[in-house]
């Protein structure tokens, strides 16, 4: 009986830190109106929690999140997933390190997705968090799992935590969802002053073997451990 509790609280507690970290969403302006989402693998079940489809983000909360299967199937919620859901449960099938996902339409980022275009790696920043380019996507229609077997095929061997997917948006990955909004962040951040630099004149790239220092510096003795 204890059992079932613990799961049952844990698993609200997941959905709590899911809603509100949907707040950073829009706080960053990295999405408008009901667009972006957020999920997070529940700790040892085949399960993950994710925003409901259509609901604007100041009517969030965490008994507002639903509970679907790694099949994309609704298990918990009195709503709908979100649209992405198949997307966001194909990644957790086919990468079992991967804790939280996350989809916005940031502008800069999008911009650069729209043109089908890599960030190149010409701030130390990409090499501290995406240890290189942001890469590029295929370009995949939204209502099955196509979007989420290419984000899996562009990161699977891949270090950056962020995907362009052509002419749709960013999607980031993450040991937790936490670190997943962290990316989507950083990533917005770096497509923006990209974009800045090359109305300028031509970025300066990174060699290859300052990139790799860079990030393992920033992964493994960065902050506090």
């Amino acid at each position: 009986m204890s059992s079932t509790v613990d799961a049952d609280e844990a698993l609200y507690l997941l959905r709590q830190e899911v809603s509100e970290l949907h707040a950073e969403l829009p706080k960053n302006e990295l999405v408008v109106w009901t667009a972006g989402n957020i999920s997070a693998r529940v700790p040892g079940r085949d399960l993950l929690v994710i925003k409901p489809s259509g609901v604007r983000y100041e009517e969030l909360s965490a008994s507002a999140m639903v509970v679907c299967d790694l099949d994309g199937n609704l298990v918990e919620g009195d709503h709908a997933p979100s649209s992405d859901t198949a997307a966001h449960a194909y990644v957790y099938r086919h990468l079992p390190e991967v804790n939280g996902v996350v989809h916005t339409h940031s502008t800069y980022a999008t911009a650069w997705a729209a043109r089908g275009e890599a960030i190149p790696c010409v701030l130390t920043m990409m090499g501290d968090e995406f240890g290189g380019e942001v890469p590029i996507g295929p370009f995949a229609l939204i209502g099955d799992d196509s979007i989420g077997q290419g984000i899996v095929e562009t990161l699977r061997d891949h270090r950056s935590k962020a995907v362009l997917m052509q002419n749709h948006g960013v999607f980031t990955i993450g040991g937790s969802a936490k670190s997943a909004v962290k990316a989507a962040v950083l990533c917005e951040e770096v497509a923006r002053t990209v974009h800045i630099a090359r109305q300028l004149g031509e970025p300066i790239p990174i060699p290859q073997d300052d990139i790799d220092r860079l990030y393992e510096r920033y992964q493994n003795v960065y902050g506090q451990r």
